[in-house]
Formats: C-alpha cells, structure tokens, sequence
C-alpha cells in the first residue's frame, strides 16, 4: 500500500501568467459570500457535489479533486472524499491556499509506480502566482509547485492516498467560486478610508456578518502599517437580531467623535459589499451614534472613500513643455508661467489649487517647484534626474524621485505657503535592484505605486508619529508586465492602469492585490505607452502618435480616440486629485 510518506513537494523559482480567465463548474456558487474558511455547509443547498465516481480514470478523478478543493466548507469536505480512508484523516488542509495557474497531471516516473494495478503514481505541476490567507486576503507569488500524488482504487472509485499538506487551487477555480469585496480601514489620519480587497467564497450565507466579522479582525497585514482600527480590539459585534439590527459590544468608552468614525467604516463597507442600507446598529444596548436609530451612506458622505470618483476632476495635458487645460474640447494654456515657458518636464496638479512641476533649469539639472497653479512657483528640489511628482490625499505634500532611488517629500504650509523637505524612508526596497522611474501615492495616500526597472510594485505607505513617512511591504504585481512598464496611474477602483512598451499588449489593468491582470483594449494604440491617467469617467493615454482617451465603464470598445482639443498635438494627460 502507498504511504503518505512518499509524497514530496518542490517549489522553485519561474516565470508566471497571473491573468484570470473564467471556468465553468459544477459546484454550487449562487449564494452570498463568506470568508476562507469560515463557510459551513448547508444541508439543503442547491446545486451539484461533485464526488469521485465509478469507471473514470485515476487522472481524471486527480483533477475533480482539485476542483473541489476549492470548496472550504467544513474543513474541505467535499474534496475529502475523493480520499481514501487513510488519506482523509492525514490530510493538512489548514494554513494558505496555494492558487496555481493551472495544473499539468502526468504518471509519475517508474520509480514511483507501485506494481498493483490498483495504485497508481501521478506528477503534478504548476506555478503558485498567489496565496489566499485565512481571512481572504491575496498575496502575490511566483514560484514553482511540483507535487507527487498517490491514487489508490477504493470502493470501485479511485481516490487520491497519499499527497501534501497544503490546499491547491486552479485560478480559474478561485475565480468560479469565490468574489473578492473590500473592506475599509482609517488611514493612520483618519483623514480617509483605505480599501482592504479580501476573496470571500460565493457558497456561503450571511455575508453582513462575514464582512463585518472580518472588520473586527482588523486590517490585512500587507496594508496593516499604514491604517488604524477605528474601534480598540476588545469591542466585539454579538451578531444580527432582527429587531434590533447589528449589535456590537465593548463601546462604552468611546467618545462620540471615535463612534462616527466607526459607524462610517461600517457603513460604507457593507455598501461597497452591495448590501443597501439604512442599517439598524446598536452599541451596548444604544444607538452606536446617538440620536440616529438607523445609519446611511448619506449620513456619512464626508467618509465616501471614492469622493473623487464623484468630484469634478479636471483634465490638463503636457504639450511641447507648457501646461495646458483641457476643458469642453478645448484645450488653452493654464494662466501662469508653466503654460507658456516650454521647460515643464512633468507636473502634477492638486484639487486643493496646488501644482507640483519639473523644470529644466539647464541640460542636466532640474528643480521641483510646488505653488499655486496660478500663481508663483518656490523651488523645493533639485537634481539631475526627477520624478514626475505625485500629491498626497490632502494636496498639500509631494513625493518626487531623485536620480531613480531617493524619494522625496515636500510639503508646503498651508498658512505660511514656506517649503519643507525630507526624504521618505525606503530601506525596505532597496533589495530590488533597478531605478524608480515612476511613482505614484494612492487616492488615500495609504499606498504607492512605482515602476522599478520596468516592473510594477505596490507598497503601503505607514507614518510615524511625527509624520515621517516610510514605504513598507512593497511587492511585484503584474509579473505580465515585467521590463516593460513605463507608465502607470491609480484608477478610481484602487486597480492600476499601466503603459508598456509591449506592442501586442501597450495597455494593462492590475488589481490592488495582485490578484488578476488583464490586458485593456489595443485598438489603435502604437506603443510605447509613455504617459497614463485615469479619471472618474475616461482613461488616458499617450503612445506614439497622440494623446488618446476610451470610457472607463466601456471596456467593450477597441478603439482609443484622440482627445478633443488636442489633435494632431502630442501631449501628455494630467488629471487633478
């Protein structure tokens, strides 16, 4: 008989596609969400187990196993019983899941061949491009999975008897049975809320619960650094009653401004999560906010962690080195030097009425002046090479890069108008070799993004408290993209639009997590893509010939078209935040 013993497991480094692409199932995935781990099966849900059955080959019932490792009820049992007696017990399924992109099963070698023709030996091969953790969150990989798994021939079925701990998941799998919703934490601030992508599997019930369970657990370590808890650890949520609504516990010494804080990141994460409010919550047997029986996103707009998705921002653009604006497909010179003196390298523009712009000074220096759009410009930086900048969330502060590995902050006083400097402290990516050509802070500031010798990073931006900035768990997402990244923007979604300089594929999509990248509508696009910027109704872009706009909420469309106002002018777009 096989032993467990023999199973062995190797992970090595290689190359990985981490696009999803949709995959049909026979499992059930019609329900609301719950969380990895956290699903109980119902005895009466609808839809089709699968299970291993009579006359199908050993192979075959190797890979209806691992679909239905994507069912996490009751410690994996659905996928349990595609084991033997002895496999079913000795199993681990606890700990990460490990989402490959696909799985290539073949007989293993002779050597690992039992000579009955009741058993049979198989390889299994893929490469790991991400983890679930225990409360949905998805961490990025890229690293080799290689497997020996053991079948053995059981009750006229055969079944999987000897394989590692650990649970494998195809991504198409993941993408079939499990929705990925946000949730949101304060900004270390508390000036904005930052979004938390956790994946929730769709076979579960009470997904309020699931999120709000969730919420209380805290923030996902990944962006952990750099968002606090609105309620301490010691308030706990008792559960839904369907008179009184969602009942929370361990409030009472919470003053009256924490508690709007909370009951606002309440509020907008079921909202986001799709559930319609009002909302009946209790605190300690008492409305959470007082005097409000019932809680709506209305009653906290302020809170709105897409504001500027709703806002007005404009569009400008960077043509021959002037700054222009672009409104009504028009596009006219901004009313200070910066549209008129041709030596703007790279700017950025502030919905608070601040710009933060790259000038050349002469052939190999440039200087970073920050000031009112339409009024005087202070130097703040200088050097040979530098960054385009990028504002922080209240438009008071920009980063820059200088010669491709300093980061710099500069922050200008909103009552005095004087400059201040310091550099951000980056020691946690100094392991990755290359130079930061692009960076760009989140619409919360809570995250970073930047292009490192051609490949895209994320990282989470924690503060110190005396306001000391620091990057910190920075990681590579869009591996697809990897040495040929130029350009890149945050979208109003918290995903990222980045231009390459593929030709097959100029224009890309990456999730926040990493979780999934895609390619965007190539139409008439020539690359590189050297410039993008995304707004709450379009994206923009420049390639080789024009600046090119395409709908942000149509993705059906091939075409890019020129933006209006700027034809036959190649420029670069800005879009104030």
């Amino acid at each position: 008989m096989f032993s467990s013993n023999y199973c062995k497991t190797a992970v090595f480094s290689t190359a990985a596609v981490v696009l999803f692409v949709s995959g049909c199932s026979t499992l059930p995935s019609d329900t609301g969400p719950q969380v990895v781990g956290t699903y109980q099966r119902q005895e009466d849900s609808p839809g089709e187990v699968i299970a291993p059955q009579p006359g199908d080959d050993p192979d075959l019932t190797l890979r209806d196993f691992y679909q239905a490792s994507a069912v996490p009820g009751n410690d994996h049992e659905v996928a349990r019983g595609f084991l033997t007696d002895t496999a079913r017990g000795a199993w681990d399924a606890s700990g990460d899941v490990m989402v490959v992109d696909s799985l290539d099963i073949v007989t293993a070698p002779a050597n690992k061949q039992s000579s009955k023709d009741n058993e049979r030996a198989f390889t299994v091969r893929g490469t790991i491009i991400g983890r679930l953790k225990s409360g949905g969150a998805y961490v990025p990989e890229n690293e080799g999975y290689e497997a020996v798994i053991y079948m053995k021939m059981q009750d006229d079925r055969w079944r999987v008897d000897g394989l590692p701990a650990g649970v494998v998941m195809e991504r198409n799998e993941m993408r079939n049975h499990y929705a990925p919703q946000s949730l949101y934490f304060y900004k270390q601030s508390n000036d904005a809320l930052v979004p938390d992508r956790r994946w929730l599997y769709k076979g579960g019930e009470e997904s309020e619960s699931t999120l709000i369970t969730l919420l209380m657990e805290g923030p996902s370590a990944s962006i952990a650094p750099a968002t606090r808890r609105a309620a301490g650890e010691n308030v706990t949520y008792a559960g839904y009653d369907r008179e009184q609504g969602y009942q929370f516990e361990g409030l009472v010494d919470l003053d009256a401004h924490d508690r709007t804080l909370f009951a606002a990141q309440l509020v907008w994460t079921l909202s986001k999560a799709g559930h319609t409010g009002p909302f009946k919550v209790k605190a300690d047997g008492g409305d959470l906010v007082e005097g409000m029986d019932s809680l709506s996103v209305d009653d906290f707009a302020d809170y709105n962690p897409e504001e500027s998705s709703t806002a007005l921002s404009k569009l400008y653009a960077l043509n021959e080195g002037n700054l222009l604006e672009v409104d009504d497909g028009v596009a006219e010179p901004v009313q200070s030097t910066l549209g008129s003196s041709g030596d703007v390298q790279s700017v950025d523009v502030a919905d608070s009425g601040l710009v933060a712009a790259v000038r050349r000074k002469s052939n190999n220096d440039f200087s970073l002046q920050i000031g009112e759009l339409d009024g005087q410009l202070q130097d703040a930086v200088d050097g040979p090479t530098l960054a385009r900048p990028t504002f922080e969330y209240n438009g008071q502060a920009a980063w820059t890069v200088v010669d491709g590995d300093r980061i710099v902050r500069v922050v200008r006083s909103k009552t005095t108008g004087r400059i201040s400097k310091s550099e951000v402290d980056a020691r946690s990516i100094d392991d990755i070799e290359g130079e930061i050509s692009v960076i760009r802070l989140s619409h919360s500031g809570a995250r970073v993004a930047m292009v490192i010798d051609g490949h895209v990073y994320i990282a989470a931006v924690a503060q110190s408290s005396s306001g000391d900035k620091r990057i910190v768990n920075a990681r590579e997402v869009g591996p697809e993209v990897s040495g040929s990244a130029l350009s890149l923007d945050w979208n109003m979604d918290g995903s990222l639009i980045v231009g390459t300089s593929s030709s097959q594929s100029p224009v890309w999509r990456i999730e926040q997590d990493g979780s999934s990248a895609s390619t965007m509508p190539t139409g008439n696009i020539t690359a590189p893509v050297v410039a993008v910027a995304s707004s709450p109704t379009k994206l923009f872009i420049t390639d080789s010939h024009a600046m090119l706009e395409l709908p942000s909420t149509v993705m059906d469309e091939t075409n890019w078209r020129e933006v209006s106002g700027l034809q036959g002018r190649r420029s670069s777009p800005i879009v104030s935040n």
